[in-house]
């Protein structure tokens, strides 16, 4: 017997179909929901609005600086030397020698660079640290390069010597200043008050800095193995290397000819921490130097004269800037010191000599009788 198949569907989903066949196809775009029997508007798809990016402060300690300037962050200047540091020497004689503008920036010790070291320099708006990189990036900017004219060999000899002069002489210089830090500020008349722009007396900053140098200098000294050996060992190692420099150097004006390179700027500011010493301040090398190696100290004479026409001005420190005196009250009231100079700017404060308070008395009545009549008015 045949069954009938019967549909089970409601009869209402055929009109639910046409109604749905019947409805807009929506497309994703925004609309508006308006009233029953309004015509809807689409409205365009809301573009966001790409901020512009800020900016970049400068990171440089420099905000206001001259394009294509050269702004030199280093120690503070002495009298005998416009530097104690050979690495800082270096940077600036480069520059003097190269012609390039640049700006000696008196930040009085307190920067340093991101890798914590002086010297450093801002150009437009960028920091460059330690002494090799900063010749360097100077050398392809500014296209001055000292070691132009020289062959391959005497580009191999540059580098061979330099590397003994920072990685073995500075070192021996270094491991005396540790080890006699007082000779070094009376060797170099370092006025630490002025170095540093601060009013403590200098027996305290002398004696702060003999502890804090003398420390640091010593660990660094064992930490690169110089300072391991005895001190006669030591002066040996520095007679030696004076010796190289000086069989190298021989007769010649400077070491490859008649004008000075890379090599002769780094042996220049390394020598000139020995030549420049104080003539009180005894010192093995400084003596070899004159006894010895006088071909040396002709090299360091030359570099001088030529580098540094203005050597007694750029030498003379820069004074702190004179601050005012501080206001007490008894400077106010005119007593101690100040009653030689009574403050005559402030009589109607009834301050001052014994004069001026007879008459702030003698005033006292008249006010008095003044207050009724203001007060009748």
């Amino acid at each position: 017997m045949a069954t009938e198949v019967t549909n089970n569907v409601p009869e209402n989903t055929e009109k639910e179909k046409e109604l749905k066949d019947d409805a807009p196809v929506d497309n994703g775009q925004n609309k508006e929901e308006t009233p029953a029997g309004e015509k809807t508007e689409e409205k365009p798809p809301i573009e966001e609005k790409k901020s512009e990016p800020a900016a970049p402060k400068p990171t440089v300690h420099k905000a206001n600086f001259e394009k294509d300037v050269v702004y030199l962050y280093q120690f503070s200047r002495t009298p005998l030397l416009p530097s104690t540091s050979p690495y800082c020497l270096k940077v600036e004689t480069w520059l003097r020698l190269a012609g390039i503008k640049y700006e000696n920036v008196d930040h009085k010790a307190k920067f340093r660079s991101k890798k914590g070291q002086l010297p450093f320099v801002e150009l437009n708006g960028e920091e460059i640290a330690d002494s090799t990189f900063i010749i360097k990036e100077l050398t392809a900017k500014y296209g001055k390069d000292l070691d132009a004219g020289l062959t391959a060999d005497q580009r191999v000899v540059t580098h061979a010597m330099i590397s003994m002069i920072e990685n073995h002489l500075s070192w021996v210089i270094l491991w005396w200043r540790a080890k006699y830090p007082d000779s070094v500020i009376k060797g170099y008349q370092v006025n630490l008050q002025n170095a540093l722009n601060t009013r403590l007396p200098n027996p305290i900053l002398n004696f702060c800095y003999k502890f804090t140098a003398g420390r640091k200098g010593m660990r660094k000294a064992k930490a690169h193995g110089i300072g391991v050996h005895s001190q006669d060992e030591i002066i040996e190692f520095g007679k030696n290397d004076l010796r190289v420099l000086s069989d190298l150097l021989s007769d010649r004006p400077f070491f490859f000819g008649d004008e000075p390179t890379l090599l002769d700027v780094v042996a220049f500011s390394n020598l000139a921490q020995l030549n420049f010493i104080d003539k009180e301040v005894a010192h093995p090398l400084r003596d070899a130097m004159n006894d010895t190696f006088p071909n040396l100290v002709g090299l360091v004479s030359r570099m001088k004269e030529r580098v540094y026409p203005d050597w007694e001005q750029v030498c003379v420190p820069v004074e702190p800037p004179a601050q005012p005196p501080k206001k007490d009250k008894e400077t106010k009231e005119g007593t101690g010191p100040a009653e030689k100079q009574p403050l005559a700017d402030e009589p109607e404060k009834g301050k001052g000599d014994e004069k001026e308070k007879e008459l702030e008395k003698e005033k006292e009545p008249e006010d008095k009788e003044e207050k009724p009549e203001k007060q009748e008015k």
